[in-house]
């Protein structure tokens, strides 16, 4: 017989138990077996209905739990009803030392009288009341603001279907599709078809029908949904549409980062792709910085990841021969670039952080990250001993190819608006025009021959390159990052070795600078190369920063 949280019986009362809900079910596939089942605001508690002393007892955390769905059984003679509890607690991987989230569902069977309706509203009952409390379960990090995706939300997917090795399609369907159902979150599934199909879209949607945009694809697609909702009329209220990212390209740099600022043990692969989802249906959102850049050519770009020059540019750009590898790509393509090592001369300024103390030029500033196991991968059977920073791996998948139909047609909300220099954008007070001189308070760096830029503003530029160990998706920083000529091949290669442990910053090396930064100028000298952003190649020239802090909103855990 089923009671509710006021239940007498004094055992539970002994162990101080105050719950929601307590109840006595069998188990789905031998009713002879029942357990006993106990919901609190933080955990279900499962304990099998024994004679026998010493009764284990299993106990999930609702901060695991994504949903709870109740129905009928297939058999139409049954009376009964079911429930089931979707779980994805951290477990250890196989043959690994390492935790990783797993799936883990336990079901129910709800036969307390001959009324199968009556069973279904008790199944309905449990699962309602498990679903709420693991929305408020939702695993937060002290210090940062979340709000909520609503609840049920509609969702929006952009499949990049040739992102990475031409599997993105295939592992949303393999991992996301079931977590997406065991939530309970209704999505439209749409497959981009050509480059900028994506900022299309999202330009000219009506975003009223959609509660989160959610990109399932390398972090090239997210470019283009950013600055589509950048070029809206209505763009102060379009970036405030929560934005999701499920890793599904070469990189996946802004999964990886969100990842790691969910204090989740480190993943990848189809592991970081099941963290992700995870987060995605728990559906917390907190602050995204996004970085206004300015070209030559007087067009402005909203970027929520880097802006390159030089070594890490030419490595993103170069490798995309070599996409149909997935992420081996960028190792190839550092060991290409590394044989002929590049100079680019140029000029670089920058506005520094005000609070960040002041080092000697020609010195580093180091930090000590926690330490991080060693994860899989070709670069990681290398000891390095020397460790500076930003490195060839670059994070972006770009969205060069795309021939498929497109699953939904996104209905008009305006017509396009104005994307360059449009009144009412957000206004870059700390930027001077490109044509005039920076501010006295500028740094103005006096090396001129450089191997690479990199403006960075999350943790990671690649699912293994742990580039800015303190960074947070909000946190109002451009860090920045430049490498002078004179530095080795070898001792290059040891500073992006190094980067996969986050390391490189705990080392001091003579060519590498870091510096965290509001705004900056970079002018190339050098006639031809690479300027990237996001992981997609723009025009070559001069071109400035600044950031704009919480502009944008990002789901993450």
């Amino acid at each position: 017989m089923e009671t509710d949280a006021s239940d007498p019986d004094p055992s539970h009362q002994r162990n101080g138990f105050v719950g929601v809900l307590y109840g006595e079910f069998s188990d789905t596939l031998n009713d002879r077996v029942r357990y006993s089942v106990s919901l609190t605001e933080s955990a279900l508690t499962i304990q099998r209905i024994s004679a026998s002393p010493g009764r284990t007892k299993v106990v999930f955390n609702l901060t695991d739990c994504v949903g709870c769905r109740a129905y009928r059984g297939p058999d139409s003679a049954d009376v009964g009803a079911y429930f089931t509890a979707y779980f994805y607690p951290f477990k250890r991987r196989w043959m690994s030392a390492g935790l990783t989230r797993q799936r883990v569902e336990q079901c129910f069977r709800v036969a307390l009288v001959q009324d199968p309706l009556a069973n279904l509203l008790e199944a309905e009952r449990w699962a309602h009341a498990i679903r709420d409390a693991s929305v408020l379960q939702a695993p937060r990090r002290d210090g940062v603001l979340y709000t909520e995706v609503r609840r049920p939300c509609r969702v929006m997917i952009l499949v990049n279907p040739h992102s990475g090795r031409r599997q993105a399609l295939q592992l949303f369907t393999g991992h996301v599709q079931g977590m997406l159902t065991e939530a309970s979150i209704p999505y439209t599934l749409v497959i981009t078809e050509h480059q900028n199909h994506a900022r299309e879209l999202v330009r000219k949607a009506d975003l009223s029908q959609w509660d989160a945009l959610v990109i399932m694809s390398g972090d090239g697609l997210l470019f283009e949904v950013i600055n589509g909702l950048m070029d809206r009329e209505d763009w102060q209220e379009a970036i405030q549409t929560p934005l999701g990212i499920l890793p599904g390209g070469s990189g996946n740099a802004l999964a990886a980062s969100i990842h790691h600022y969910s204090q989740s043990p480190p993943a990848w692969n189809e592991e970081l792709l099941l963290s992700c989802g995870f987060m995605l249906c728990k559906g917390l959102v907190s602050s995204l910085d996004l970085v206004s850049i300015h070209l030559a050519s007087r067009q402005r770009l909203f970027s929520f990841l880097s802006l390159a020059w030089g070594f890490v540019a030419d490595v993103d750009i170069e490798s995309e021969k070599y996409r149909h590898v997935g992420a081996i790509r960028f190792l190839m393509g550092t060991l290409v670039r590394l044989a002929s090592l590049r100079v680019y001369q140029g000029r670089l300024a920058f506005l520094p952080v005000k609070e960040a103390p002041r080092f000697p030029k020609g010195t580093i500033k180091t930090h000590h990250p926690p330490s991080t196991p060693q994860h899989p991968s070709l670069c990681s059977s290398l000891r390095c001993r020397l460790a500076p920073s930003t490195s060839p791996n670059l994070c972006n998948s770009t969205n060069s190819n795309h021939n498929t139909i497109t699953n939904h047609t996104i209905p008009t909300k305006r017509p396009e608006a104005q994307s360059d220099g449009k009144i009412g954008a957000p206004l870059d007070s700390l930027l001077p025009g490109l044509d005039q001189p920076v501010p006295d308070s500028w740094t103005v760096v006096k090396e001129e021959d450089f191997v690479l830029v990199l403006a960075i503003y999350q943790s990671h530029l690649a699912e293994d390159l742990w580039t800015v160990p303190g960074a947070m998706a909000d946190d109002g920083l451009i860090h920045l990052f430049y490498v002078t000529a004179g530095i080795s091949r070898p001792a290059l290669l040891r500073l992006f070795l190094a980067m996969e442990k986050g390391a490189h910053l705990a080392c001091g090396c003579p060519h590498l600078v870091y510096e965290k930064v509001k705004a900056l100028r970079l002018e190339p000298i050098t006639p031809h190369g690479m300027i990237t952003v996001d992981g997609e190649m723009v025009e070559y020239g001069p071109v400035q920063a600044q950031v704009h802090p919480g502009l944008a909103r990002l789901i993450c855990g």
